[in-house]
């Protein structure tokens, strides 16, 4: 087998630490997490800071992802055959139920948003587009984790830390919740995510009877959940209706 080659290796789990979350991050703080000496570090960052994979903030000396790195994340998601397969049937189900519509595969043990539309009014929003989803406390990661090739087996690697007070945070309670799912064909979340927020899910197949992604909408919870908590029949039927629709359009013959 090939030698690995230890400076890619760090540079990699650099731009990994930067996409971790929101915060910038200082040679310290980096040299720290990596258990490496700041020289060493400083060097990677200033490399990476040359090809534009990282930006300095020239107030604080902290270092965030580069322009660079996110054209070329962008770039990687447009070609996604999954989002351009979507594209049309996503938009019709934000249209359709009200509610924002996300599109996810599953990346190194959490949801990759590859598609996000808005929900269809005036309010203030963000996209999500390449963002990063804990799959334990999202309905896209319950579909996801559900058909996983791995099986039962890929929770080994998910992170079950809370990210509201009502997020499963429990291997067996997962696993039941995941056996509902792969037996009803959709999974829902209710405020695990977002506190006051309930998503509802749907798997994706491709021609292979393959789950390749999963397709589903999120809202308030008053809206998409009726007043026992439950998802609305019509949302579930909506959301169920458009992951056929993308099967279809991959070739997919029965789900």
């Amino acid at each position: 087998m090939p030698e690995r080659i230890q400076s890619v290796e760090r540079a990699a789990t650099i731009l990994r630490l930067l996409a971790s979350g929101p915060r910038r991050l200082g040679v310290v703080e980096l040299a720290q997490a990596m258990k490496l000496p700041k020289g060493t570090v400083h060097g990677i960052l200033r490399t990476l800071q040359h090809v534009g994979f990282v930006e300095q903030d020239h107030s604080g000396g902290k270092y965030r992802l580069g322009a660079t790195l996110l054209h070329l994340g962008t770039s990687y998601l447009d070609l996604n055959e999954l989002r351009t397969r979507a594209l049309n049937w996503a938009d019709s189900l934000a249209t359709n139920s009200g509610e924002s519509v996300r599109i996810g595969s599953l990346h190194e043990g959490r949801v990759l948003v590859v598609h996000h539309v808005f929900r269809p009014d005036d309010s203030l929003q963000v996209l999500e587009f390449g963002a990063l989803l804990p799959p334990h406390a999202s309905a896209l990661g319950k579909v996801l984790l559900a058909f996983a090739v791995e099986g039962d087996s890929v929770l080994d690697g998910v992170d079950l830390a809370p990210v509201t007070d009502r997020t499963t945070t429990t291997r067996r309670a997962l696993l039941q919740q995941i056996e509902k799912v792969r037996a009803q064909n959709w999974a829902v979340e209710v405020e695990e995510l977002v506190a006051g927020e309930a998503g509802i899910a749907a798997p994706i197949h491709d021609d292979r009877g393959v789950v390749v992604g999963a397709i589903g909408i999120s809202g308030a919870i008053e809206r998409v959940c009726q007043a026992d908590r439950t998802p609305r029949a019509e949302l579930i039927a909506a959301v169920r209706d458009a992951a056929r629709a993308v099967s279809r359009n991959l070739g997919a013959r029965a789900w």
